[in-house]
């Protein structure tokens, strides 16, 4: 059994793309192919056996797009209200709605928030 972070590496998957270098089979030209980060790159298609090369690809970043988005990943977002004085519109459970500058125990953290 593996420990620590080669454990984790190995169940990283990430998709990669890989392009036939000659004719395409019913993959395609192109396809993508979910594996494990740890593995090499393939060189030769899974379904017909042809060589293939892998394909650089930019990867899909995700951003949230609202308050109830940002409060559900566990980010606070806080709107100025006054000088020093900013509202904690993401506040959950056991969080001042309230943040005043200089004074900590209105400071969200991720310590009081249920999970």
């Amino acid at each position: 059994m593996k420990t620590g972070d080669t454990e984790l590496e190995d169940r990283k998957m990430a998709i990669y793309e890989y392009e036939h270098k000659g004719k395409a089979c019913k993959l395609g030209k192109v396809f993508e192919l979910e594996q494990p980060m740890s593995e090499d790159a393939l060189d030769r298609c899974p379904q017909c056996g042809g060589p293939v090369k892998k394909l650089i690809s930019s990867p899909t970043l995700s951003f949230p797009k609202g308050d109830s988005e940002l409060k559900s990943q566990g980010f606070s977002k806080l709107v100025r209200r006054d000088k020093g004085v900013y509202e904690n519109v993401t506040a959950q459970e056991g969080e001042s709605r309230m943040v005043k500058l200089g004074d900590e125990g209105t400071y969200p953290h991720k310590g009081k928030r249920k999970k």
